[in-house]
């Protein structure tokens, strides 16, 4: 098989998985700025998931947020999903919304709202029992705002015990992924600030545990590659959560601002075996301004047009460059595969899977922007919170 002919075949069988509040309403701390046609139930959500895998044909997963995306029957949800052709895909816990939280979740000092934590992230678990998901994502707002205000160490015990119980409850081929962020909405610590210390306590758990990496919850300047590369290389990696960044955590479209730093990111996972079933490429962002739909297919073709490149990378005139010295050579190498146009390439693979090469264009001629805003009149709006 080519060169090319490998890459199309392992694009034909990428997954991203869309997050189901990218679909709704959302904003800043400042404003929210509402939509017309924005889902008002999880079942709309899923039928927009929907419409960006028929387009993309790369989209086959919808991440659910609880309890934003909270039903009475999940058995029910998931074949409605099955129906439109996606399936659920990874539960999200929701431990920084309730007031209860004010001073931390389950490394609260209390031990009641410590206990409260925990059952939601059990009742996380019992959804995936009914959803058949495989991955639990857990991440964290804990943290201090001032020295003193609790005891850092004592924390870290706390997040270790309750991390413990939910892990014990995992099933069968179920996951617990870890997420870390290195500030916000805490100012002077974080609980799980780092991908040290994410993984620090996933190795401590065993091999379910595993670190999700958000590309937008880094300081300025980190080298992303580098964890990526080093949590394969201790088979630690769970997945990915997508999304572009100018200074904190922007989340805006993948690939949007620093599409060359998205490149290096999925050559480390193609170099590194990362690119199978078991790791989670899933988005994670907002669309404050702009049409959801639309960004979110946009989005999904910047990760297949980063994986494309890295793809593309001559590792063995990489590797002869790198083993005799070539610095220039092998940065040639890398730049190469980046500059190249694969807009083409995904053209004839849509082709070949039987999409329209356009998604996006195809999108706006479906009708399905018009139908939903004439539709979906009346109800309250998904949003956060909602």
């Amino acid at each position: 098989m080519t060169e090319l002919a490998a890459a199309k075949a392992a694009l034909k069988t990428q997954a991203v998985e869309t997050p189901s509040w990218a679909y709704g309403n959302s904003g800043t701390r400042f404003k929210v700025f509402a939509q017309q046609g924005v889902p008002r139930t999880p079942q709309e959500k899923l039928d927009d998931a929907a419409k960006v895998h028929e387009f993309t044909g790369a989209a086959p997963l919808v991440a659910l947020h609880i309890p934003w995306d909270k039903v009475d029957d999940y058995t029910a949800l998931a074949e409605h999903a099955e129906d439109r052709g996606v399936r659920l895909g990874t539960i999200n816990s929701n431990t920084f919304q309730d007031d209860d939280y004010r001073l931390g979740s389950i490394c609260h000092p209390r031990a009641s709202v410590r206990r409260k934590a925990v059952d939601h992230l059990l009742e996380c678990v019992d959804i995936m029992d009914a959803t058949g998901s495989k991955d639990l994502k857990l991440w964290f707002a804990d943290g201090t705002n001032y020295p003193g205000q609790d005891d850092i160490r004592a924390r870290q015990d706390r997040l270790a015990e309750g991390l413990a119980e939910v892990y014990e409850r995992l099933g069968e081929g179920q996951r617990m992924l870890l997420e870390y962020k290195f500030f916000e909405p805490a100012f002077y610590t974080t609980d799980v600030p780092d991908w040290g210390t994410a993984y620090a306590h996933c190795l401590k758990l065993g091999p379910k545990a595993q670190v999700v990496v958000d590309t937008g919850h880094h300081a300025p300047g980190t080298n992303i590659e580098f964890i990526v590369t080093t949590l394969l290389r201790e088979r630690k990696l769970g997945g990915f959560d997508f999304n572009s960044r100018f200074y904190a955590d922007d989340d805006l479209m993948a690939g949007s601002a620093d599409p060359f730093q998205l490149f290096r990111i999925m050559y480390e996972v193609v170099r590194g075996g990362g690119f199978t079933p078991e790791t989670a490429f899933m988005l994670d962002q907002c669309h404050n301004i702009e049409a959801k739909i639309p960004a979110i297919i946009r989005s999904v073709m910047n990760v297949q047009e980063a994986t494309a490149k890295a793809l593309l990378v001559d590792r063995g005139a990489l590797a002869a460059a790198q083993s005799s010295g070539d610095v220039l050579g092998a940065n040639a190498v890398l730049m190469d595969a980046y500059n190249t146009d694969v807009r083409p390439l995904l053209r004839e693979v849509r082709e070949e899977m039987g999409l329209d090469p356009d998604p996006v264009s195809a999108y706006r001629r479906s009708g399905w922007a018009e139908r939903i805003v004439a539709e979906r009149v009346g109800g309250q709006q998904a949003g956060w919170g909602a």
